[in-house]
């Protein structure tokens, strides 16, 4: 009888082994897949835009963006075609050619700084918008980030003449979106790897 009460224990003990394995797992896939939304919008014709502050990453070439151990956040925009886009625009596709800045204000300080957003590809968001950041200031500050979004200029993009006449002489109509009271502690201090 003690015997079998040991092997009934031995695997308690392995399923709870198990168990805790599973959860530290689970808990460190949600903290690589955790990303802040920020906010969103939308712009005509017919896109969508989800802003977002994600975890640092190392982005590639590094020579033309922030190395991740000196990153703060990552600042994106997904910018994808909605059911209200023109014809021939794939619904959910994403929407290339934008020109967007990010400036991102420390609410304490004052102190800003300006970022161009660049195209980048993962394979969570597959292509979007993006950039390696420092916080102008402390993590633990609040923020407010002011996105400028403006449609390609001079030979960025060729405009059809049918794009044109159903369209618009632009691709996308310029705008900005501004987030105030922002927290990136929590972001800034989560790691991918």
């Amino acid at each position: 009888m003690f015997k079998e009460f040991q092997k009934d224990m031995g695997s308690v003990q392995k399923n709870s082994i198990l168990g805790i394995l599973a959860l530290v797992i689970i808990l460190q896939y949600q903290e690589i897949q955790a990303e802040m939304i920020i906010g969103t919008g939308s712009i005509e014709p017919g896109v969508d835009l989800i802003f977002e502050g994600g975890v640092k990453d190392d982005v590639m070439p590094n020579e033309y963006f922030l190395n991740e151990s000196e990153t703060d956040v990552h600042i994106e925009v997904l910018a994808n075609w909605s059911s209200k886009a023109p014809d021939g625009s794939r619904e959910g596709g994403h929407v290339a050619y934008l020109n967007i800045n990010a400036i991102l204000i420390n609410e304490v300080t004052g102190t800003s700084v300006t970022h161009k957003l660049t195209p980048h590809v993962n394979m969570s968001d597959n292509l979007h918008y993006a950039k390696n950041i420092k916080l102008p200031g402390r993590i633990d500050e609040k923020y407010s980030v002011i996105f400028e979004i403006s449609p390609p200029i001079n030979d960025e993009l060729g405009m059809h003449y049918d794009w044109r006449k159903a369209v618009d002489e632009q691709l996308v109509d310029a705008n900005t979106f501004k987030f105030k009271n922002l927290d990136f502690e929590k972001i800034a201090q989560s790691k991918r790897r």
